[in-house]
């Protein structure tokens, strides 16, 4: 067990407050929490707007999460190159342009013009999600890094839950004459972007160095003069953290991805638009929920212990998934996301340990690893495409391998 750190979650080594970079920050994992829980109610919508099998709905997935897989490297490489600051501007204003092509998109009666808008978000998100990830980790001492991160992910849950709420609402609430029902929810968020990008050009933000390991905006040593390091692939625990991080992409897509159709087949009664609300109130609260308690709990237990706990109980959750045991196999369905809530913070911030000069290379390659995501939908489609419970055999076997990294982790520590 760890001692109580009382010291501030966001202090500078030189005693200077990282508050309100800190809070600017967290504001991002709100705005893409919110941008990933539409895809959800986007993915059931497709297959009847667009008459799409499961397998084919995935491909809302797939173009949203390949986007991180193209966008990662090139994104580390335009920050290492222009800061943290540029780099979050440049992905905020991609985000806000995906989002306000969805207009045009509407006209055309196609999905192809839609997906082709989702990937241009995605490639705003890669680049935000590779910025503020590592950002929100070294905005105070290392040794709080995986909780500061949770805590920053926890209003990413927030944003998860109001999706599929707004966007359940806007677009199964919608008439079938209304063309822009799909555009609605992205205007919406395409405004709220534009107005925090405005905020980030205006607000002056520390640029951290990395040296050693340790963050300091303070260091001007300069990075060719920090004693060689061993390559970043001979890292065990950071390549183990990239498959770990896909696998978890590759669970979480497509659960999220499922739960509409999942509840609508265990229970008939239950509309699209009733699901949507569930999947809103009861499994992206609890996720919420999970990411809170998972930064308090990291304050007296180390985080990979923590995640070995939760990809245990998740193993378990799916387990009963996919034994379609009606009642329970739903209550299982809606706890699995409380228990894998900490999986990627706590996964990135392990991944991060140690990697000193390479933070910035390393957290590409990490995000990265969200392209697990744009598989699985595609895959579990075709699995469960007569019985949706099988398709879950999926995310059960991504759980197992994460709770292998998990162990693996603490015998490294």
């Amino acid at each position: 067990m760890k001692n109580t750190n009382k010291q501030s979650l966001v202090a500078a080594p030189n005693g200077k407050s990282y508050l309100i970079p800190f809070i600017l920050i967290t504001s991002l994992f709100l705005l893409w929490g919110f941008a990933h829980g539409l895809l959800d109610v986007l993915n059931k919508h497709f297959q009847g707007a667009f008459t799409m099998t499961k397998a084919e709905s995935g491909l809302v997935q797939f173009s949203t999460y390949i986007a991180y897989f193209l966008m990662a490297l090139p994104a580390g490489a335009f920050m290492k190159r222009y800061g943290y600051k540029k780099g979050i501007i440049l992905g905020l204003l991609l985000f806000a342009g995906g989002a306000f092509a969805f207009i045009p998109a509407a006209f055309l009666h196609s999905a192809v013009p839609f997906l082709i808008a989702l990937f241009v978000i995605a490639c705003g998100l890669c680049i935000l999600e590779t910025a503020a990830n590592p950002y929100s980790t070294i905005l105070g001492p290392a040794e709080s890094a995986a909780q500061r991160l949770n805590l920053s992910q926890s209003f990413n849950g927030l944003g998860w839950i109001l999706g599929p709420l707004v966007g359940g609402l806007l677009i199964f609430g919608a008439s079938e004459d209304d063309i822009f029902a799909l555009a609605k929810p992205y205007i919406l968020v395409g405004g709220i972007v534009l107005f925090v990008a405005l905020l980030f050009i205006l607000t002056k933000l520390p640029e951290i160095k990395t040296v050693a390991g340790f963050s300091d905006e303070t260091v001007d040593k300069p990075l060719h003069e920090v004693a060689t390091q061993k390559s970043i692939w001979k890292h065990r625990q950071f390549v183990r953290a990239v498959v770990a991080q896909f696998c978890y992409c590759a669970a979480q897509t497509g659960i999220f991805s499922f739960f509409i159709n999942y509840v609508t087949e265990m229970n008939s009664h239950i509309s699209n638009i009733e699901a949507s609300r569930i999947l809103a109130f009861g499994g992206m609260a609890l996720f919420m929920i999970g990411r809170l308690a998972g930064s308090f709990t990291m304050k007296w237990m180390y985080p990979n212990r923590l995640l070995a706990l939760f990809s245990l109980a998740s193993i378990v959750c799916m387990s009963l998934v996919v034994a379609s045991l009606g009642t329970v196999s739903l209550y299982a369905l809606y706890l699995s996301f409380f228990f894998m809530s900490v999986m990627f913070p706590t996964i990135f911030a392990l991944g991060l340990e140690g990697m000193g000069i390479y933070t910035k290379k390393a957290s590409s390659y990490i995000v990265m690893g969200v392209a697990g995501g744009a598989f699985s939908p595609i895959l579990m489609g075709y699995i469960g495409e007569t019985n949706m419970a099988i398709g879950f055999i999926v995310p059960l076997v991504a759980f197992a391998y994460i709770f292998y990294f998990s162990i693996k982790c603490g015998k490294a520590r």
